[in-house]
Order: structure tokens, then sequence, then C-alpha cells
């Protein structure tokens, strides 16, 4: 028991007995699974997509593309929530002034939990996918040329060649990057508290902004580090996977 200024008790297992019994909790925990659920998936595909496309050097402008897909990984993650927030402003933002230039109703960004946890997860797919785009391209350019061009003489299409050939060779890398994501998307807390301040209510509050308010607006610096071990468990869970993930590819 301990608020940051007095001396701490000692109570044991209590701030777990609380955590566990506590419905906000479990309500801020599925917050972050779904999230992670939904950021983790539309990253992959973003990020291979634009790999995909970006994977030959002798495209025109390929490099250049590469470099604006990347930048944003440089940002800092409260300049993304800055950045996403003047677009999806409610009163000011870019999308609801488009929206009224064209005759429609403006949507609340900040107000409605469904469009709030939207943009979350729309500033995090932008932010996370050059790195996963770069690690893909990567991957992409090991897959030998022989294999294609011997699917291609044995009538295999571009899906075909997509299922049979490079999935499977992607699949060690595919793991660890959504292993990454996953573990990253756990983590996310600079740019939701920029773009919606856990708002509206706790609809984009995740378990990093759960941590920070509960022990340092809230003072409960004991029971934010109950949560505090909660979350790391799960980073833990996820921290071993990858690694076995790695492991395996390496073995391949």
């Amino acid at each position: 028991n301990y608020n940051g200024l007095k001396r701490m008790d000692f109570i044991g297992l209590e701030n777990y007995i609380e955590l566990f019994k506590d419905p906000e909790f479990y309500k801020i925990l599925l917050n972050t699974a779904k999230f992670v659920l939904v950021y983790v998936p539309l990253g992959y595909v973003a990020a291979l997509g634009m790999a995909m496309i970006l994977v030959s050097d002798t495209m025109k402008g390929s490099t250049i593309l590469r470099i604006l897909i990347y930048w944003p990984t440089l940002l800092s993650t409260i300049m993304v929530g800055l950045t996403w927030k003047w677009i999806f402003g409610e009163n000011f933002g870019l999308i609801n002034y488009l929206l009224e230039s064209a005759g429609l109703p403006r949507i609340g960004w900040s107000s409605n939990a469904v469009a709030a946890f939207l943009t979350t997860v729309i500033a995090g797919v932008w932010a996370g996918c050059g790195t996963n785009m770069l690690i893909f391209i990567g991957a992409l350019k090991q897959i030998p040329e022989e294999l294609k061009d011997a699917a291609k003489i044995d009538g295999a299409n571009a899906w075909e060649i997509f299922k049979a050939i490079t999935i499977p060779h992607l699949r060690p890398v595919t793991f660890m990057v959504v292993m990454l994501s996953a573990i990253t998307g756990f983590k996310e807390f600079a740019m939701v508290q920029t773009l919606t301040n856990g708002g509206p209510g706790t609809a984009t509050t995740y378990m990093i902004q759960y941590i920070y308010t509960t022990g340092f607006t809230k003072l409960r610096v004991g029971y934010a580090s109950a949560a505090s071990m909660v979350l790391f468990v799960i980073l833990l869970v996820l921290s071993f996977l990858q690694s076995k993930a790695m492991d395996s590819g390496d073995g391949q």
C-alpha cells in the first residue's frame, strides 16, 4: 500500500486479489486485447502489401516510397498522436472538414467509442508499417526466383505462387512480425494518450494508460504495480513465443 509519498505498507497479495476482482481491470484488459487483435492483422496486411509492391529495386520511385512509408517510424509516438488528432479532430479535423464540404454529416471521432477505437488502430498501423515493411522486403528478396519461374512454367498464376511459395517462405518472419506487433500493441501508450486520452470514457483506455492513471493520478502505486506485473507476464509469454519462433526459423 503506497501512494508515492508515505511509508510503504506491506499487504501481501491484497493488490492482486483486488485487481482480479475489479471489473474495470477486465474491461481495460479486453480493450487492449481488442486493439491488439485488430491492429496486428491490419498492420501485417499493410506491411506485407507495401513490401510486395516495393520489393523490386527496378520499380521507379521505389526508394522514395520506402522512405516515405518508413518515415513515420522515425517520429515520436506523441507526434504520431498529434498528427492523427489533427486529421481526426471532431471540430477542426481534416476528415470532418472534407465531409462537411461534401454535404455529409461530421463523425464524432472523439465522442463515439467505435470511431475513437478505429482512430487508434489506424494511427498505430501507420506508425508501425514502415519497420515491418522493411523486414518483409528483406525476406521476399531471399525467396529463390527459380521456384517462381518453375511454378509459372507449370501454369501457376500469381495468387497460386503467392500461396504455395511466398507465404511458406515468409512463415518464420511472419511469426516474428506478428509477435513484435502484438508486444507493441500491448505497450501502446503515448500515441493513444495524445490522440484520445483514453476516451470517450474508457473506450480507448489500454493497459499502459490504466497503469499510468492508477499509479500517477490516483496515487495507488502498489495497485498499479500489480497491474504492471500482469502485463509483464503477458509480454513475457509473447517474447518467449517470439524467441522460439526465431530459433525454429534459424534451424530451417
